[in-house]
């Protein structure tokens, strides 16, 4: 609880969609620190915005828990090969697969290569988003509202359907919402309506796909130290990003990595339509 740093941060802008490797303190994705078990073992899991962030962290957990992985990103090369690097490292086959989720053909071409390179899907990770922050309602541009909705929940959706045909009973489908999911951050409006909107299709899929024995769960980060905070958040915001928890702190991607690894395995086999909160004691509602 005390082995990670604490705000206030140096300044650090970056251009959207950020890069990890010029972060300052670098993120903890457990390259150094995840031990796997072989909860995963003989899985294949196609993982979206996995090249940094929390999707790195889930990546390299995955491989260290004995699956091979596909990792979805959208043009962060030197990160996502890095991602990579890992997860050979572990012993396991990494697929890298860039593009953008707000096209439809690209979220089935996902799909497609997954399944031509390892043959099914037993996993699949939407982690994938973006934001920006506005001060005003009316300063929200159209056409970023409806970036944030195709990216967030429509290619989710579009993902979904895609991969369920290459899914077994027993097949678990995790989605990223977030602690705005119900607590929204007016600042980050069209972000946290998405989150929200991820919340409910999980509830909702979770049913749905039951008999069919295939999971849907979400897991809802609060304040996580990764390239989209310093990215999409004034320089003061990011100086004290998680200073505001109980924790005193922002999560390390490796914090929240735990958690998906305990939902895409059999473990998890009676938990299915769940909402998980990782949110450094912030509650929820």
């Amino acid at each position: 609880m005390t082995a990670y740093p604490k705000p206030p941060f140096p300044k650090q802008a970056q251009p959207v969609p950020g890069s990890q490797k010029k972060m300052d303190p670098y993120p903890d994705c457990g390259e150094q620190s995840y031990k796997g078990s072989g909860r995963l073992d003989g899985k294949i899991a196609l993982i979206t915005g996995a090249d940094s962030g929390i999707g790195r962290a889930v990546a390299i957990a995955f491989a260290r828990e004995g699956a091979d992985v596909a990792v979805a990103y959208l043009n962060e090369d030197e990160d996502a090969q890095e991602t990579a690097r890992w997860v050979e490292q572990a012993g396991r086959q990494c697929l890298l697969l860039p593009g953008d989720l707000a096209q439809k053909a690209h979220c089935q071409a996902l799909v497609d290569k997954t399944v031509e390179r390892f043959g099914r899907i037993d996993v699949l990770v939407n982690n994938a988003a973006f934001q920006m922050t506005h001060e005003h309602f009316e300063d929200i541009p159209d056409e970023e509202w409806v970036m944030t909705f195709d990216v967030n929940i429509t290619a989710i959706f579009r993902l979904c359907q895609a991969a369920l045909k290459h899914m077994k009973p027993g097949s678990s489908i995790i989605n990223t919402s977030s602690v705005n999911s119900d607590m929204p951050k007016p600042t980050l409006l069209p972000y946290a309506t998405t989150k929200g909107a991820i919340a409910n299709f999980t509830a909702g899929l979770g049913q749905m796909l039951g008999p069919k024995n295939i999971r849907v769960n979400c897991v809802a980060p609060g304040p996580i130290w990764t390239p989209l905070i310093v990215s999409t958040m004034p320089d003061e915001e990011v100086q004290n990003f998680g200073g505001q928890t109980p924790l005193g702190r922002p999560g390390q991607p490796v914090e929240v990595a735990p958690i998906y690894v305990l939902l895409a395995s059999d473990e998890a086999s009676y938990i299915t339509g769940q909402r998980y909160g990782i949110t450094g004691g912030k509650p929820m509602l």
